[in-house]
């Protein structure tokens, strides 16, 4: 997870992304995943898109600063996570409740850039 010019780290244990450019930690910030039936994936993979504001094709829900890395899934922000904390879920995303940070980060990641996912 520390190799590379730009990674996210995303841990689901912890509940945190962490942002790290050249092995060193930038920032870390809560994150919360898919629910039981729409889990995150987990596994390393890389950005393929990015979208400063972007509305679900699948749910209708607005997906601000989203930084896709495996099929429908991104990194993004909730006003969901923000309003509710963990109470809720995603349907696999990982959703960010800090938009100042996670504005931060996506004006840092770029496309190809990887993103890991474990437990």
């Amino acid at each position: 997870c520390l190799t590379g010019a730009r990674v996210m780290c995303i841990n689901k244990t912890a509940r945190t992304l962490t942002y790290v450019e050249y092995g060193v930690p930038k920032v870390s910030i809560w994150a919360r995943f898919g629910a039981p039936a729409t889990p995150t994936r987990e596994g390393t993979f890389y950005v393929f898109a990015k979208y400063a504001y972007v509305i679900s094709n699948l749910y209708g829900s607005p997906m601000p600063l989203s930084m896709f890395f495996s099929g429908g899934e991104a990194v993004h922000y909730s006003s969901g996570f923000a309003r509710i904390g963990y109470a809720g879920y995603s349907h696999g995303c990982v959703n960010i409740k800090d938009y100042n940070t996670l504005q931060w980060i996506f004006g840092r990641v770029r496309l190809g850039d990887k993103v890991v996912v474990y437990h």
